[in-house]
């Protein structure tokens, strides 16, 4: 799933600055829209809410009773479905942030909300609404010309290449909870992450990027903590089986659980075991691991930089394997001594 850009019109626009609940000061609403008729200013603005969405990982809102009681989401699609009411709804959603800013270590701060046209999101033409929350003033540094010198100032103002929190919410799959990307880069602490649970109240959608991502992480805890010890598998075969898993994703464009385990196991008593450490896992974590999807590209390319094919040895070597399994031995020595032999046809 893709955004595309650049065609987006900035349809209607909004300040209002929200403030920490126990703080004493009040926070500040405005009573009308922004009106931005600069168009260059327009272009900024849209290339700087939408330039920070990167990553294929969608979201929907959720309730635990009723969906219309999600309030953003009843919040927003009002607007989605008659737009006049984007001023009133704009309120609502600085004040529902407010009311949500509970914690202390929660950041005073300017909100901008806006309403766009012509989004388009997997070849799909929409439009969306984006919250976006800025926490963070940066220094910028000022020249000024006069008789035939400079002199140089500054002011504090919004760094437009980095955007603290912000959501877009698409006009697409309602009766879904929305299609809804997030951006959430600071205040990582569990208690503080009041921006996706509290105020927007949604979970990672379960499409590609969801099952990919869930079966490689599997593998990866599989791999540091399901294998039995009785099963003696090597170091260098655990590398090798997390080598041989993304190999298999980026191979293919379904993932089938069966084909998988063959192509990736060797070894059925290791599939009997990864079998069961799978529904370990999914106990464990509340959620179903399918036999068979589409494979995401984002999804594995994201996991494949966290699967590590290292071998550390003491604190004087680490081994990185890319491939071949035969090129490397492991092997004791006469008088105890643990080594690996490496083959190779090329150094470089």
């Amino acid at each position: 799933m893709s955004i595309n850009y650049s065609s987006v019109k900035l349809n209607k626009f909004i300040v209002h600055h929200v403030e920490n609940k126990e703080s004493i000061r009040p926070f500040i609403l405005s009573s009308n829209e922004t009106t931005v008729d600069d168009e260059q200013l327009r272009g900024i603005i849209i290339e700087y809410f939408f330039s920070s969405f990167k990553n294929d990982n969608y979201y929907h809102f959720i309730h635990n009773s009723n969906i219309e009681m999600n309030e953003i989401y009843s919040y927003t699609n009002e607007i989605f479905d008659n737009n006049s009411t984007f001023l009133e709804n704009s309120i609502n959603i600085a004040k529902y942030l407010s009311d949500c800013s509970i914690h202390p270590k929660i950041k005073n701060g300017k909100v901008f909300i806006a309403y766009f046209d012509n989004c388009i999101i997997d070849d799909i033409v929409t439009d969306a609404i984006g919250i976006f929350k800025i926490e963070n003033l940066d220094y910028f540094l000022k020249t000024h010309e006069s008789n035939k010198q400079y002199d140089i100032n500054y002011e504090q103002g919004i760094n437009i290449e980095k955007i603290d929190k912000g959501c877009l919410i698409f006009n697409l799959e309602k009766g879904n909870g929305n299609i809804v990307s997030i951006i959430d880069r600071t205040n990582k602490s569990i208690e503080a992450k009041y921006w996706t649970e509290n105020f927007l109240h949604v979970e990672q959608r379960k499409d590609e990027y969801y099952n990919t991502q869930n079966v490689l992480s599997m593998c990866k805890n599989f791999i540091k903590e399901g294998l039995p010890e009785e099963l003696d598998i090597s170091k260098a075969d655990q590398v090798d089986f997390l080598n041989k898993a993304v190999e298999y994703f980026k191979k293919n464009e379904d993932f089938d659980m069966s084909d998988f385990k063959k192509v990736v196991m060797g070894k059925p008593e290791v599939a009997q075991s990864f079998d069961q450490y799978k529904s370990e896992y999914e106990f464990a974590r509340e959620l179903a691991v399918l036999d068979r999807f589409s494979i995401s590209e984002a999804a594995v390319k994201k996991q494949a930089r966290a699967l590590k094919s290292v071998i550390k040895l003491d604190k004087n070597f680490h081994i990185y394997v890319h491939g071949d399994r035969d090129m490397i031995e492991q092997g004791t020595d006469e008088e105890g001594r643990k080594y690996y032999k490496i083959y190779y046809n090329q150094e470089s």
